[in-house]
């Protein structure tokens, strides 16, 4: 009788490790494409996003994450893990892009080798975002809007549809190749200054006559923050999920690490599989627990907005609205 439990006993296990391999082998069928990896961009086209996304020490998690969750073909990706952080964060953060089969086919995410500081005394942690900015604006000629993210943020949308900012690609190559002194005094004044994140580029676009009418009050990140307000919101949770969820905003900040909240984002606006990309319009595989419905993929010019960005879009007319007016943006005061 013992001889034949454990002959049964080791039949289940064959039987089991067989599967696992055909399942192993599907999958790794299932991750070729022969879509050709064609990105239209233009005027006739969806706008493409730089993403300059940074973490510190113990974020390489964290950071990675966030990429999948705000992943799409048609963006660029830099990501940057502090000098604080060990090569060999630096490293797996490498190691676990190149996993990915999407991004290593569309190669349109990097990680920086060189880290800068991370802090927000003086303006060291703008050089870093200028630094980032340059960098992408040399790696990808196409993108159209900048957006800086932490480890601390987390989308409330999908890819189809302050201190923290998103700016223009025109914006941008002004800061950084400065065709006059502005952007440049201010980062030399902005040395001495606590928390210089919160005013370089806003004092740069409301002095400069070319961009001080393109403004719009608002971060289109939803947080809460302490009556009265400390130096950062407060950390959100599952309470905070249905405020989040009517905001309208594009992202929300800040989260501990593994907060359970991330998980209800992701399992009910972001439609995302742990260890998975977003998915979008652009994902043609079948999504089951063994296969990743983004191995596989169509037309990544192609968008469709899901429900949640419904709300999204009313917040975005009512900053149209207030741009048209000019009745929230920068107010030049004339000196007598």
């Amino acid at each position: 009788m013992a001889a034949d439990k454990k002959w049964l006993f080791t039949l289940f296990i064959t039987a089991f490790l067989s599967l696992i391999l055909l399942l192993s082998i599907l999958s790794s069928f299932s991750s070729h494409t022969p879509y050709p990896l064609i990105l239209r961009r233009g005027l006739n086209y969806p706008p493409a996003f730089a993403y300059y996304i940074s973490g510190s020490s113990g974020d390489a998690d964290r950071v990675f994450r966030l990429l999948l969750a705000v992943y799409h073909p048609r963006n660029r990706y830099l990501l940057h893990l502090g000098s604080e952080s060990s090569d060999f964060e630096r490293r797996k953060l490498g190691y676990l892009v190149r996993r990915v089969g999407v991004m290593r086919a569309f190669g349109n995410v990097d990680v920086v080798g060189k880290p800068d500081a991370m802090t927000y005394m003086g303006s060291s942690n703008i050089a870093a975002i200028l630094r980032g900015a340059s960098i992408l604006l040399k790696v990808d000629g196409g993108w159209s809007w900048f957006v800086y993210l932490t480890a601390l943020d987390y989308p409330l949308l999908t890819q189809d549809g302050s201190p923290w900012v998103t700016l223009s690609r025109s914006f941008l190559e002004y800061c950084v190749l400065g065709w006059d002194n502005l952007p440049r005094t201010l980062l030399m004044f902005s040395t001495n200054v606590v928390l210089s994140q919160e005013v370089y580029f806003h004092s740069v676009i409301c002095n400069s006559p070319e961009f001080r009418n393109t403004t719009v009050n608002s971060d289109l990140r939803y947080m809460v923050w302490d009556d009265p307000p400390k130096m950062e919101p407060v950390y959100l949770n599952i309470s905070d999920y249905k405020q989040m969820v009517e905001s309208g905003a594009a992202f929300a900040r800040q989260f501990t690490k593994d907060e359970a909240v991330l998980d209800m984002i992701d399992k009910n606006i972001l439609n995302r599989g742990s260890n998975r990309v977003t998915p979008g319009a652009w994902c043609t595989g079948r999504s089951s627990w063994f296969s990743d419905p983004c191995s596989q993929w169509g037309d990544v010019n192609i968008l469709k907005p899901e429900i949640h960005a419904t709300k999204f879009k009313e917040s975005i007319e009512n900053l149209l609205d207030d741009l048209e007016s000019q009745s929230n943006q920068c107010i030049i005061q004339q000196s007598k």
